[in-house]
């Protein structure tokens, strides 16, 4: 089955080069390497085994050779307490004979003083059986001897083979340590072992539930390629509606470029009207803004001025239309004035409505006169701290705008310009107002800070009082404890004038400077 399934991942890889195949790949590579560790972890374990019987083997040899040495070493051992009772008897023979020679010869002694003294038997009846004696004993030393020296070659044979066995318990002992070492690392090795078969297992199962998943992703694809091949139609359709969407975020892009152009035109009348009835001191145009846009004031007002001879031209034309539709008016209200009378309403509003909006034009046209007279000499002038409101009236001039953003896009210019210009009157009302608050936030943050300036004055008052306090306090307390100290000395010293010495060492504060060295010199 791995196989089969390495010639199917090499196969999809080289027909569709899919990440799900490649990961499939990398699975099975790793899962070949697992394969290659188990079998090289086996055979160390085999070899491990195979060490390990030897190793054992081994160990039982040394165990039997063990107890025979200590049963030679327990056979030697009774064998030298035998000769040791053996060499402590012929000691105590050898005392005795030697103790029956002494005797013999102090009889001797006597015997040949007897002769000598008087008249005895022969001396040779005497000695022959004596020196008989004599001779056995001494062939009984000289073979007790010859027995000592066998037994001191055998002890020095037995001390040897003890050392010999000691040398090999050692040994033994040595390796049975060494064999306990391999023991657990053999035991460390199963376990590693049970560990990398509990890894194979579940490389296993991962491997099982990744071919499951490659399946499974193999039958998406195929489907979704017929359904992407069923969809041709919907994605040519997709890619005509990304285009008309691109061409629409531009356009949107041109007409955001052109509301921006329409709201810095919009804020820079609002502020301008809005400075006309205040202060120099209260005015909220920023001078930064306005230096930076000064180059683009120009050109908006020659554009301005273009759309301002447009717009004459195009009044023009409309009282000329307004004079014809008049005239039909009339001939159309004489003729019938029963059937049209609700709708005979409409027209005058809508005539209305327009010079309003005539009037509104003329008026802005005047008030952008003045912006253009009065910003000239106001550059260095402005305030640094209506950068704040600057920014929440332009805020609400774009949500205002947002709003009114729902028109249609095809209208002309001429409408564009009238509805601009009604914008920019509404947001300077709404620009006044803002300004007005801002000027009765300004003088209450005034006031406040006054407020707590006076309170922080005082406190620091009062923290100057509560030191000067504080520093009188202790003064006292030392003024007490001096007065204390010089009574106590007054009346437990033998001298009376020594108070009067206490008042010499005082400091200028009133309290003692050395008092140590008063006792000193009380002790003294």
């Amino acid at each position: 089955m791995s196989g089969f399934y390495e010639v199917c991942g090499e196969e999809l890889f080289h027909v569709h080069p899919d990440p799900v195949i490649l990961e499939l790949n990398n699975l099975q590579n790793q899962l070949k390497e697992k394969d290659r560790e188990l079998g090289a972890a086996v055979s160390e374990i085999k070899a491990l085994k195979a060490s390990e019987v030897l190793k054992d083997k081994a160990l039982e040899e040394l165990g039997n050779e063990f107890q025979r040495l200590e049963g030679k070493l327990k056979i030697g051992e009774n064998v030298v307490e035998q000769k040791n009772l053996d060499i402590k008897r012929l000691v105590n023979e050898k005392k005795e004979a030697l103790a029956a020679q002494y005797a013999a010869e102090a009889t001797l002694r006597r015997v040949y003083a007897d002769q000598k003294e008087d008249d005895a038997p022969p001396l040779e009846s005497i000695i022959a059986p004596l020196e008989a004696e004599i001779k056995m004993y001494k062939n009984e030393i000289a073979a007790l001897q010859e027995d000592t020296k066998s037994l001191e070659r055998h002890t020095r044979s037995k001390e040897a083979a003890l050392l010999e066995a000691e040398r090999i318990l050692k040994s033994a002992l040595e390796r049975a340590l060494i064999v306990e070492e391999i023991q657990n690392q053999n035991f460390e090795l199963r376990r590693q072992i049970e560990i990398f078969q509990e890894e194979n297992k579940i490389l296993d199962k991962t491997n099982r539930q990744k071919i499951l998943e490659v399946e499974k992703l193999s039958q998406t694809i195929i489907e979704l390629d017929e359904a992407i091949l069923a969809g041709g139609a919907a994605a040519n359709t997709l890619h005509d509606y990304k285009r008309r969407i691109s061409e629409l975020q531009e356009e949107k892009r041109t007409l955001e470029r052109e509301l921006s152009r329409v709201k810095v035109s919009a804020n820079r009348v609002a502020t301008v009207v809005a400075n006309e009835w205040k202060d120099e001191n209260d005015k909220v145009m920023p001078v930064k803004q306005w230096l930076e846009e000064r180059r683009l004031l120009q050109a908006e007002m020659q554009r301005l001025r273009d759309k301002l001879s447009i717009s004459e031209r195009t009044a023009k034309a409309e009282a000329q239309v307004k004079d014809k539709l008049k005239l039909r008016l009339k001939t159309l209200e004489e003729g019938l004035k029963q059937a049209f009378n609700p709708n005979g309403s409409t027209k005058p509003q809508k005539t209305k409505h327009y010079l309003g909006n005539s009037l509104v034009k003329k008026s802005l046209w005047t008030s952008r006169n003045k912006i253009i007279g009065s910003t000239v000499g106001k550059e260095n002038a402005e305030m640094k701290e209506n950068s704040i409101v600057d920014i929440n009236y332009k805020e609400t001039i774009d949500a205002h705008k947002i709003k009114n953003r729902g028109g249609d896009q095809d209208e002309n210019k001429t409408n564009r310009c009238s509805q601009s210009d009604n914008d920019d009157i509404v947001s300077g009302f709404l620009y006044d107002k803002l300004q007005k608050e801002v000027i009765c936030l300004r003088k209450f943050c005034e006031t406040k800070e006054s407020a707590l300036s006076t309170k922080d004055e005082e406190i620091k008052m009062l923290t100057k009082k509560i030191e000067t306090l504080s520093k009188a306090i202790e003064v006292e307390t030392r003024k007490r404890k001096v007065k204390q100290q010089g009574q106590f000395i007054f009346y437990h010293s033998p001298f009376i004038f020594f108070p009067m010495l206490l008042g010499s060492f005082k400091n200028a504060t009133g309290c003692v400077s050395n008092p140590p060295n008063v006792l000193h010199f009380w002790k003294i």
